[in-house]
């Protein structure tokens, strides 16, 4: 439980560095993204993908970890994204849940209001 835990807290860090291929790698090879209420993303390159999709724009995020919590293979992280892009700055407050299996992320479920999120590139 703690090392899913430390792998949970060592993926929210890795988002700073705006590297997606380094956080496709926290992915098993079948992974799941699931923005709640996007569709999900199966497939660590679809995720890869995905994400150097989603933060093309962006130019710095910090995320800040208000909760964490773990049992068995699942960790759950309540988190505040402080994110700087070119269209607009958000602070997003989200909740992650994260269904661990061999060391990687197998399922993230990821659970925010998209509408906080849309209105601040909108600006």
């Amino acid at each position: 439980m703690s090392e899913n835990l430390q792998i949970v807290r060592d993926f929210i860090q890795a988002w700073s560095t705006l590297d997606a291929q380094k956080l496709a790698g926290y992915f098993a090879d079948d992974g799941c993204y699931h923005n709640i209420p996007l569709q999900p993303v199966v497939g660590r390159q679809k995720v890869q993908d995905f994400i150097q999709q989603f933060i093309a724009g962006w130019t710095e995020t910090q995320w800040d970890i208000t909760n964490i919590a773990a049992t068995g293979n699942l960790v759950m992280v309540e988190r505040l994204d402080r994110t700087r892009t070119a269209k607009g700055d958000v602070d997003l407050p989200c909740v992650g849940v994260f269904e661990m299996e061999d060391g990687k992320i197998k399922v993230w479920r990821d659970y925010f209001d998209l509408a906080t999120y849309t209105r601040a590139m909108q600006s």
